[in-house]
Formats: C-alpha cells, structure tokens, sequence
C-alpha cells in the first residue's frame, strides 16, 4: 500500500493526495501521546504520505516541535505545512490577541517555525485566519519577500473568502487554500471558493474531512469524548446537535457496507473525487492506514451522488465553532 501524489496548484508543489494533519498530536483532542505520534508519522511516510500539516498554535508551539523531530530522519523527502496568525502569540506561546497578518509580526512567527520545526525552509506556509485590520495584500507581499529570501517555498491561505484569495493572489502567488471540506460541511462548493481556486490555479487543501470524527463511524456518544477534547465546545457536538448529526452521518455508513469500505474510507474518497487534497488527522496508526487506503478508492457517480443526497448541507445542525471563533472565518 503506498499513496499516489498529484499537483496542488499551478507554482510547482506536488505531493501525496492525502496528507497528515497533526493538531491533535498535541492540542484540542485530549491525552497527547508523543511517542505514539512519532511512530505514526514515520508510518505514514512508509506509506508515501509527504504532506504534514500542523501551526504554530498547535500546543501552542508543541505541534511543531513534535513534527520537525519526527520528520527530521525524512525531511529531503517531505513538505513540511505550518500557518501563523490564526491568534496572535508571545515569544513564550501566550495568546495575547486575535488573528494577526502584520508583516512585522510574520517574519517573527516564520522565524520560530523554522527554529522549532528543525529546517531552514517552510515548504508551504499558511496565513492561518484573515486580519480584518491589515489588507491581505499587504501580508501576503511580505510573504512574498520570504519567498524571495528563501525561507518559504509556497504560499496559502485559510479559512478565506473568494475576495480575499484574489487579492492575495494578485500580491504573491497562492499554491494552496485550506479550508474545511467534508460530506458535512460543503460552504465552499456555493460561496465561490471552490469555483475561485479552479480558476486560479490553486490547490485546494480539505481540513478536517471526516466531519470531526462523526464521519467515521465510530463516534456514537459524546461520552466517548475526553473533558479536554475541544468538540465539546463545538455546536454540532452539542447536547441538542449530537443526535441529529450522527443519524445523518449513519446514512454514510449504509452506504458504506453495501459498497465494502468503512464510513470514513467513503468519507474520504468522496473528498478526494472532487480534486481536493485531503489532510485527515489521526495520532494513531491503525487509523492512519485506513485513511491511506481510501485514496486507492474510485467512486462511480451514482454512489458519489448517492452520498452527496444523504447529508444535505442545511440538515447538519450547527456551527462548525463556538460563536467567537467563527468570527475570524469568512464564508
């Protein structure tokens, strides 16, 4: 079993179809398990994954130093995807204020990614949120002069609307947008940023595309879930939103049987037939290889058509975030 690369954009990156996301190796999902992680990740490379995503606000901090120690055995053969500015942090890690895409602030941030994750490059640098007060053409030219210095490969942005990814584009060219993308949360398919980045020539990085774990098939009660996992603050986990939610992620998991993969084996080749690069995270490796062996799935349209009926977007009760955090997301 090994994953298949493809091109993400137009500006030269490729890599595998599925990359790792690495969040809750340390933060938002409960008991950290290093050791475990590391293993993970070594797995996935033996698998061919070459993407790895984590932020500087993972931990915060923590996110990255796990990951460059990890990948420091493969880095001549890896893409190493960190963000800065989705919350503005001191040197020690303390939030100290909302998103933050001041140029100033950004050749501090690459600064300690380079230092923490082991490298003197960033292959795929992120603006993590959109600073409502600084104009995105004005972080994204000071990103543009990391590029031309050499500490950053390419390019993106999160978490943005249409608007906001041409201008950045005009400034410095974008390899990649990341976005949440799932059978349960479909907003980019009819607020134009799916049709943007087709135009464009940018890639399309889907976060989170097992619907946090609803999709897998194997969340059934909110119990299962850690007092520190951050979904107990999130909407759709909520004591009204649970239920509803996980009858309709179960008729995903029907489908599944009949088709002979599991829920979130179908979840994810759902997500990787619409062009998208999909970044599952898991600090656990029997899941890693399940997620991997998705992307050797080729679904016909009847059944892709089949799973985009059984979810329809209005019916997913919910907000992705608790209120204060979906205000520093552009839809």
């Amino acid at each position: 079993m090994s994953i298949t690369t493809h091109r993400i954009g137009s500006q030269g990156m490729t890599a595998s179809v599925e990359g790792l996301g690495t969040m809750g190796m340390t933060a938002m999902y409960g008991t950290r398990d290093d050791a475990g992680s590391v293993e993970t990740i070594h797995r996935a490379v033996e698998l061919g994954v070459t993407l790895f995503d984590t932020a500087d606000m993972y931990g915060p901090f923590t996110g990255e130093e796990l990951v460059g120690r990890a990948v420091a055995p493969y880095r001549d053969g890896v893409l190493l995807a960190t963000k800065f500015g989705g919350l503005t942090l001191d040197e020690s890690g303390n939030v100290v204020g909302g998103p933050n895409g001041r140029p100033e602030y950004l050749r501090r941030s690459v600064e300690g990614s380079l230092r923490r994750l082991g490298t003197d490059l960033v292959d795929l640098y992120y603006l993590h949120r959109v600073d409502p007060d600084v104009p995105v053409a004005e972080t994204f030219g000071a990103l543009g002069e990391l590029v031309a210095e050499g500490k950053v490969r390419y390019l993106g942005i999160s978490e943005a609307s249409a608007d906001t990814i041409r201008a950045a584009h005009a400034a410095a060219p974008l390899s990649a947008v990341q976005t949440e993308y799932s059978l349960f949360t479909r907003t980019v398919e009819t607020n134009g940023v799916l049709d943007t980045v087709r135009e464009l020539g940018i890639g399309f990085v889907a976060y989170a595309p097992l619907g946090r774990g609803f999709l897998t098939g194997r969340l059934r009660s909110l119990d299962e879930l850690s007092e520190q996992d951050w979904r107990r603050t999130a909407p759709r986990f909520s004591d009204e939103n649970f239920a509803h939610n996980l009858a309709l992620a179960d008729r995903v998991r029907k489908i599944a049987e009949r088709v002979g993969v599991t829920p979130g084996q179908l979840a994810l080749a759902w997500v990787l037939a619409q062009g998208a690069t999909a970044i599952p995270g898991t600090k656990r490796r029997s899941y890693l290889e399940e997620n991997v062996a998705a992307a050797a799935l080729t679904l016909d349209a009847d059944t892709l058509s089949e799973l985009e009926e059984a979810i329809p977007a209005v019916e997913v009760a919910g907000e992705r975030y608790y209120s204060e955090a979906m205000t520093s997301i552009q839809e």
